[in-house]
């Protein structure tokens, strides 16, 4: 039974590449969904913080406060870096491109990019310190600084997804090569 009403699919399975009436390119949008490695790990972060935050309220009730101040600020840390996850990634606009990371966020705009490819280097695998054979679509500024990668194969939006990760590839290319010269 298709419930075609719970999903975002039918934006994404067009097989014409009409844009939407309702896209608005002047606001930031991630031109690709988020992967099963993130939102996984940020449900198990906000499931662990549903149970930090119910100690809390059974600490509260037998009446150490302290206690219960500490199991609430690591709740409200738990749902704030669950959420950080799911906003990590790639975003684009008119104005740019912005990569947003757990921690950092850095924001190029088009006319300082001077050119955004896929290339095979060494990428790490799900962020972690080991590294694989793999591609990633990196971004060169111009001037001075250095290329960033803005997306990997095996990262936790892309892992064993090879399509969508060329998909969301040749998204972010099609934006710089429309946005690059204003």
């Amino acid at each position: 039974m298709p419930l075609p009403f719970l999903t975002a699919d039918r934006a994404f399975d067009a097989s014409d590449d009409v844009a939407l009436p309702f896209d608005d390119h002047d606001q930031w949008r991630r031109p690709y969904r988020p992967g099963p490695w993130r939102v996984g790990t940020a449900a198990v972060l906000l499931l662990l913080a549903s149970f930090v935050l119910l100690a809390a309220m059974i600490i509260v009730f037998a009446g150490a406060f302290s206690g219960a101040l500490l199991c609430l600020s690591v709740g409200a840390v738990l749902v704030a870096v669950a959420l950080r996850m799911l906003r990590m990634g790639v975003w684009v606009s008119r104005n740019g491109l912005r990569k947003v990371g757990l921690l950092t966020t850095a924001t190029v705009p088009w006319a300082k990019a001077s050119a955004v490819r896929t290339v095979q280097q060494p990428v790490r695998w799900l962020g972690l310190p080991r590294t694989v054979q793999g591609q990633a679509l990196v971004l060169t500024r111009t001037g001075p600084g250095d290329s960033m990668a803005l997306l990997t194969d095996h990262n936790a939006d892309f892992l064993s997804r090879v399509e969508a990760f060329e998909r969301a590839a040749d998204t972010v290319e099609a934006w710089w090569s429309e946005y690059r010269q204003g």
